[in-house]
């Protein structure tokens, strides 16, 4: 990622934490033994991040409601590696190895509700802090180490397989930060490598996956683009339709020749299609979010959906791909018109950032049922 897309983060997310950012530790860094549960954020079996209740008030258009239950398969064919977006608060240039708030909450927005389909594996990992961005848009170099973040993800991942996987198939999960290292996990120990018969898929959000047109791959792998389909990826950055990125955007856009991957995971063969979204009473920082979801009701479930209101479809604008998300509000019906997501500074919103804050509430209905499908399907 170059400076320009880490300066962003560190204005969007300058107001997640407030401490200011201290030198990173000089010398190799120790190798965290994953071999200990304690190193990982979720773990199958376990009261953790993962385990949280995802329980769902579904708000129709009529101001309507019901509630969803959800409940996690603890026998479910396949198994979900997530790599978490930047989230941490930790004052250095690289966070350290406790779980706190900050990762417990994304898990939940982001992850938890994938246990309906797989087993949940989650390593912690020592990322990029956002007190490092903060310093990066300060014009100052950064004080985190992008190769123990990925040394850190390489290592749960071979731990994964070396204590959990006996064969199984696996869907790498990413977003953001995770995103782009699982991209290299891709590259570097994946593609053309033995373990790429057991890769169910790929999701990876929120991120450029620079992609050769001719082939529609990432290397040797295929994006998805058809029901039933295994062994692919699916990637997208999503922008407001009426508010497409363009020269001042960090997302959608690769380099050379090559094109950043869109692929719709609610309209696989393209088009436009309603998204089976999931948004939060929480902020991707933890603060809470007050949205008006329907007049008239307080809804008491951390998540809500909202059948209808969101449609989207990959959409090309100059050298910028990406997922062009409409949302279809009427100020008729008692329901919410608007959608949260975007990166708000001083209560205007950041359109270089376009809607990435909610890249995967977006689409996680939709996410959840791939991996569903592709999981029923492998052998």
């Amino acid at each position: 990622m170059n400076k320009t897309i880490w300066a962003v983060l560190a204005v969007s997310m300058s107001l997640a934490g407030t401490a200011c950012a201290q030198p990173a530790p000089a010398g190799p860094q120790p190798k965290n033994d994953y071999t200990q549960d304690a190193n990982w954020l979720c773990r199958p079996g376990r009261a953790d991040a993962c385990a949280q209740d995802q329980t769902t008030t579904v708000v129709s258009a009529d101001g309507s409601t019901k509630v969803e239950p959800f409940k996690a398969d603890p026998k479910a064919p396949v198994d979900c590696f997530y790599v978490y977006p930047t989230v941490s608060t930790d004052p250095g240039g690289n966070s350290d190895m406790t779980i706190d708030p900050a990762e417990t909450i994304v898990a939940e927005q982001q992850f938890a509700r994938f246990g309906q389909v797989c087993r949940t594996f989650a390593p912690m990992y020592r990322q990029v802090t956002l007190a490092a961005l903060r310093q990066v848009m300060r014009g100052q170099a950064s004080p985190g180490d992008e190769q123990l973040a990925y040394a850190d993800v390489l290592d749960a991942w071979k731990d994964y397989l070396a204590r959990d996987n006996h064969g199984r198939g696996v869907v790498l999960i990413g977003h953001s930060q995770g995103s782009r290292l699982l991209l290299r996990l891709l590259a570097e120990e994946i593609d053309g490598k033995p373990v790429q018969k057991q890769l169910v898929s790929a999701l990876i959000i929120g991120m450029n996956t620079q992609i050769n047109p001719a082939t529609d791959a990432y290397g040797s792998i295929k994006m998805c683009r058809k029901p039933g389909q295994t062994g692919c990826i699916v990637s997208y950055v999503s922008f407001r339709a009426g508010s497409p990125p363009e020269g001042a955007a960090f997302f959608g856009k690769a380099e050379g020749a090559k094109r950043a991957a869109c692929v719709n995971p609610a309209a696989l063969a393209g088009g436009e299609a309603p998204l089976h979204s999931y948004f939060s009473d929480r902020t991707i920082a933890g603060a809470p979010r007050k949205t008006p979801w329907v007049k008239g009701k307080d809804l008491t479930t951390t998540f809500v959906s909202v059948p209808g209101l969101v449609t989207a479809e990959c959409a090309t604008s100059g050298a910028y791909d990406y997922l062009a998300v409409k949302v279809h509000g009427d100020p008729a019906d008692p329901r919410v018109d608007d959608i949260p997501g975007d990166l708000l500074v001083m209560g205007m919103p950041l359109k270089a950032w376009g809607l990435h804050l909610a890249d995967v509430n977006l689409t996680m209905g939709d996410l959840v049922a791939l991996v569903g499908a592709q999981g029923k399907g492998w052998k």
